[in-house]
């Protein structure tokens, strides 16, 4: 839903940052090193393939499905300590996961590509 996030999630509201993103090679780092974990075990809400998700400036667009995100972090503070940082020392979702504002709503699905529509700008 534009500007609220997406509808049932625990974590939608007004704020930015209403879809969280993780790439699954970010998710592979963690199960190199032994964790048994796959998408959705970091809380995202999207897992993309074959996007280099931290790259992508703060103001970047991005096209999932019917919907158009718009990159509003790169990261997060964790404040507590998650599972799979007390199994493994380490958490890629606070260095690698981004999260986006949704500026059109629409239907995502499995399979879908993401589409890089505008990168936002290089200092953000």
């Amino acid at each position: 839903m534009e500007e609220i996030g997406l509808e049932g999630d625990a974590h939608a509201g007004f704020g930015h940052r209403q879809v969280s993103l993780l790439a699954v090679e970010s998710i592979a780092k963690m199960k190199a090193r032994g964790l048994d974990v796959g998408p959705g075990d970091f809380a995202e809400n999207v897992t993309t393939s074959g996007v280099d998700l931290v790259s992508l400036p703060i103001g970047t667009r991005l096209r999932l499905g019917e919907a158009l995100l718009e990159v509003s972090q790169i990261g997060k503070v964790c404040h507590s300590r998650c599972a799979i940082f007390e199994q493994a020392g380490d958490c890629v979702m606070p260095k690698e996961g981004i999260f986006a504002r949704i500026l059109i709503g629409g239907n995502v699905r499995t399979g879908d590509s993401v589409v890089i529509e505008r990168r936002g700008p290089e200092h953000a």
